[in-house]
């Protein structure tokens, strides 16, 4: 039997409260998952207008690359296939950013165990979804020449059915795209979900 007892100024001491640890504890839980993993989705959108105009920037200055190392001969040609190499690749990145310019969201969803791609252009709105059960490995892709500072880094998924999809695929300028730290940084948050969602 519980005793209450009245203090002088005739208020009963009430029972104290029980301690909220466990309650804290209990819903720090629910909110993060087990092992104290967030389960909140995280969204990355890219810039179509700085999409647009860094494409256009690596259409011209690819032009000049391939225009000004053409000639192959004397004592530089290994700098000069270099350089035109170089030009080449920022050309087929240009363009191909230019022709598909618009906005891509990316949305990696640990409660629901799966990442959505949705690119939206001027061509209509394309959708697709991996699931965590999907991807069998990560690592980071890289693209472009440190020594002109042109570095494009991205996310590579493979998949159990062999195909290898770039996350943050260079085309897409997401910012943090040119920082190997902020991509290596994503790949081993999304490693972490994917170890999370297999129970491991």
């Amino acid at each position: 039997m519980s005793i209450v007892r009245a203090q002088p100024g005739g208020q009963p001491d009430l029972p104290q409260k029980a301690a909220a640890g466990p309650v804290t504890s209990t819903l720090d839980t629910l909110h993060t998952g087990v092992k104290g993993f967030s389960m909140d989705s995280w969204k990355f959108e890219s810039n179509s207008g700085k999409q647009t105009a860094l494409s256009l920037a690596c259409i011209a200055v690819g032009t000049i690359l391939v225009i000004g190392f053409r000639h192959f001969d004397g004592s530089s040609m290994t700098n000069s296939l270099a350089g035109f190499l170089c030009g080449l690749l920022l050309l087929l990145i240009g363009i191909s950013a230019f022709l598909v310019s618009g906005k891509q969201t990316i949305v990696v969803d640990p409660q629901m165990r799966r990442i959505v791609v949705e690119d939206k252009n001027k061509f209509g709105i394309k959708k697709k979804l991996i699931r965590f059960s999907e991807i069998t490995d990560t690592s980071i892709g890289y693209i472009g020449k440190r020594s002109i500072f042109v570095n494009f880094y991205y996310i590579v998924l493979k998949l159990k059915s062999g195909e290898k999809y770039p996350l943050f695929s260079p085309g897409r300028f997401h910012d943090g795209g040119s920082d190997r730290s902020v991509m290596e940084s994503r790949r081993q948050r999304l490693e972490n979900c994917i170890k999370q969602a297999a129970g491991e």
